[in-house]
């Protein structure tokens, strides 16, 4: 009896040894995984909205725990103060103007602040400082964004069903271009005529860099006007004296427009017979007046030739000039 007694005393001691044991264990489990038996400093951050952070959450810097949330308070009137157990091993890494800032870990997990490093220009962290804070777009902010994007995109998709029902029923121009056999063979045509067009200029180009070469050609007309001085000297001689003679033609064009003028006043000679019929008729009666007197001495000089007082006279004279002429025949 005693015997069984023993061994019910050691089995239960044995248990309990063991339940110790697995506690202890467990404790110092727990303490290595929030940071509980690391020397640690505490910094803090004020935060506006801190999106669900609870006390125990992490603290990462660079991808890396560092520490954890010891305490949660109300700051001010609105803003929260989150108090952070920062290694103190880590804490050289962190500099005064570094930025505390609210994220998760993983897409939909818990809630952890991020440290940024800052600059070396500034010295380290040093218990209680107080972290700068940096805004980032919450979870819930990305939420709405996210509706008013699939919101746009709705209303995207609704405008592009209105558009391609129109196209199908051949409203408006693209529309009508699509269903619309007679516009689709005219804008066919256009096409047709804009390649032809294309090609036409590009023959053109082709044709007018040929023509460049031969104007560089060596030895060719526009090869010495561009390059020969003596020819370009000979060209602007040449070019001179037209201009003279232009000059010229000018002057002697003016100068019988001047005359023409004259033509037309009454004040000379040439312009009174032109232009005043009164002088014209007078010299026309005083044509006719010598052409009559003309006649009339004819006769004269007929009736003094058949006068017996002159007659002698008259074949003496004839006779002279038949002897003039007759040494020269």
């Amino acid at each position: 009896m005693q015997v069984t007694d023993n061994r019910k005393q050691i089995t239960v001691g044995v248990f309990i040894l063991l339940g110790l044991v697995i506690f202890v264990l467990g404790v110092f489990t727990l303490g290595s995984q929030r940071k509980a038996f690391v020397k640690s400093i505490s910094v803090n951050a004020v935060f506006s909205d801190i999106q669900g952070l609870k006390a125990g959450n992490n603290v990462w810097f660079s991808g890396v725990k560092i520490g954890t949330i010891k305490k949660i308070q109300f700051y001010g009137t609105s803003q929260v103060q989150v108090f952070m157990n920062i290694e103190e091993d880590a804490h050289q890494y962190i500099h005064k103007n570094s930025t505390a800032s609210i994220s998760s870990d993983g897409l939909i997990g818990n809630k952890i602040v991020v440290i940024s490093g800052g600059s070396t220009k500034f010295p380290f962290v040093e218990d209680g400082d107080q972290l700068q804070v940096a805004n980032t777009l919450s979870t819930d902010d990305i939420m709405k964004t996210f509706q008013v994007n699939n919101k746009n995109l709705v209303d995207m998709t609704s405008d592009f069903k209105v558009l391609a029902r129109n196209l199908v029923e051949g409203k408006g121009a693209a529309g009508a271009l699509l269903a619309d056999e007679q516009i689709a063979t005219n804008f066919k045509a256009i096409v047709q005529n804009l390649k032809t067009t294309t090609e036409s200029a590009n023959k053109m180009a082709v044709e007018m860099n040929a023509f460049t070469k031969t104007l560089n050609t060596k030895g060719g007309l526009a090869d010495k006007l561009m390059t020969d001085t003596a020819v370009f000297a000979r060209l602007q001689e040449s070019v001179n004296e037209l201009q003279k003679i232009t000059q010229s033609a000018s002057a002697m064009t003016d100068n019988l427009n001047k005359a023409t003028a004259k033509f037309n006043k009454t004040d000379n000679a040439v312009g009174l017979l032109i232009n005043d019929q009164n002088t014209a008729d007078q010299v026309k009666g005083i044509m006719q007046n010598l052409e009559t007197s003309s006649k009339k001495l004819d006769e004269n000089m007929e009736a003094l030739q058949h006068n017996f007082l002159l007659r002698g006279f008259f074949k003496k004279k004839a006779k002279a000039e038949a002897a003039a002429v007759a040494p020269q025949k």
